[in-house]
């Protein structure tokens, strides 16, 4: 078998992601459940693997686990990074996806699989090299960065180092094309060793990276995800403006260009994203994140819906009578959020999994329920 036989074709396609929520439909999940996007059929709940050690046992926890949560008809979002459980994480999705295809549950164009690439890794099926060693054997020594490219957040922007970290994600994956490449916490990993300007002419240069892989048809669209620069005022130096990063995107690849989405953390504890207009685009000030990518058609993704765990804890107050488990009363709040596509949800055992998928049975919440609840929630 050649090694191109290795990798799935295709990527998320109009077609695909309809049949997958026309398939999910009679399997008892709400319509309202899936979101259109640039006229994909996404699912308002997608998967996170970020969590876990490196063992074999937590390996095929996440691969069953990404099997499962798309068997069900509930998800078809499925969201991971290079350094996640140091590649293991985007290992155990390609051996997923191999057998949902395998076993006749999918085909490659109804599942949208995004990852992200920047901060420096080691591989986790090699634990006796560590990240730094790891770095200096494969990028430094050979000449594909400098010691000093990596930021004092351990992060590289060297295009060099991006090209290849996408080349490896598609390895791991086993897969032709990425629909989604974010790069990963770039001013939060940066801002301590440079300044705005120099911040964005290296940003610069990963955006003509991914333009070039957009023609080679290695991903499809690109985007930032963030810890906290979409979440804090104009002063704070981890500020950046999505209007600014649009423009860049605009200047790179024209205007079609593949910046589409982002990804920042949203949850009843970290609330910035519905609240805090820090925000601007041309004329129009005091615009929320969330309004800001909407005008901008910018898809938003969001990180830790619970917390990492720490909302399980807290009374969430009653804003719907038809929720009583804590974890659904949070995602059901998270994915109703008017401009969140969909909140990422990590998950290993199947039997959370089995749980937290009752919730895309539920339709989502109208926009005035959704401001009902929010009122109820805030003044607790």
């Amino acid at each position: 078998m050649s090694k191109d036989n290795l990798y799935l074709e295709g990527f998320a396609s109009p077609e695909g992601t309809k049949k997958f929520r026309d398939d999910a439909l009679i399997k008892g999940i709400s319509k309202s459940h899936f979101k259109i996007f640039d006229e994909l059929y996404l699912s308002s709940i997608g998967m996170g693997t970020y969590l876990g050690g490196l063992s074999i046992k937590e390996d095929l926890e996440i691969e069953d686990a990404v099997y499962e949560s798309i068997k069900t008809g509930a998800i078809n979002v499925i969201d991971t990074a290079i350094n996640y459980r140091a590649m293991k994480s985007e290992k155990s999705i390609g051996r997923a996806l191999r057998r949902l295809i395998k076993d006749g549950i999918i085909t490659r164009d109804e599942i949208f699989i995004s990852t992200k690439n920047g901060y420096i890794t080691n591989d986790g099926d090699y634990p006796q090299i560590d990240v730094l060693e790891y770095m200096q054997k494969m990028y430094i020594s050979t000449g594909v960065i400098k010691e000093e490219e990596i930021s004092s957040g351990y992060n590289v922007l060297n295009p060099n180092y991006i090209a290849r970290c996408v080349d490896k994600s598609l390895c791991n994956l086993k897969l032709k094309t990425l629909d989604l490449v974010y790069i990963h916490n770039p001013l939060e990993s940066w801002n301590q060793d440079i300044n705005k300007q120099e911040f964005f002419e290296m940003l610069y240069k990963v955006f003509e990276v991914y333009e070039k892989f957009r023609k080679e048809n290695k991903i499809r669209y690109y985007g930032i995800a963030t810890w906290t620069c979409f979440r804090v005022n104009e002063e704070n130096k981890e500020y950046l403006s999505l209007e600014e990063v649009n423009n860049l995107a605009i200047n790179v690849g024209g205007k079609d260009h593949g910046f589409r989405f982002i990804q920042l953390p949203y949850n009843l504890v970290y609330s910035e994203a519905l609240f805090l207009k820090n925000q601007s685009i041309a004329q129009e000030k005091n615009l929320t994140i969330l309004e800001a990518a909407k005008k901008l058609g910018i898809g938003v993704f969001s990180s830790v819906p619970l917390f990492q765990g720490r909302l399980l804890n807290s009374k969430i107050p009653e804003y719907s009578e038809n929720l009583t488990n804590q974890v659904l009363k949070l995602v059901q709040i998270i994915r109703s959020t008017p401009g969140i596509l969909a909140p990422l949800l990590g998950q290993k055992k199947i039997e959370h999994v089995k749980e937290n998928m009752k919730v895309a049975e539920i339709p989502l919440l109208s926009e005035k329920q959704f401001k009902s609840a929010i009122k109820i929630l805030t003044k607790n």
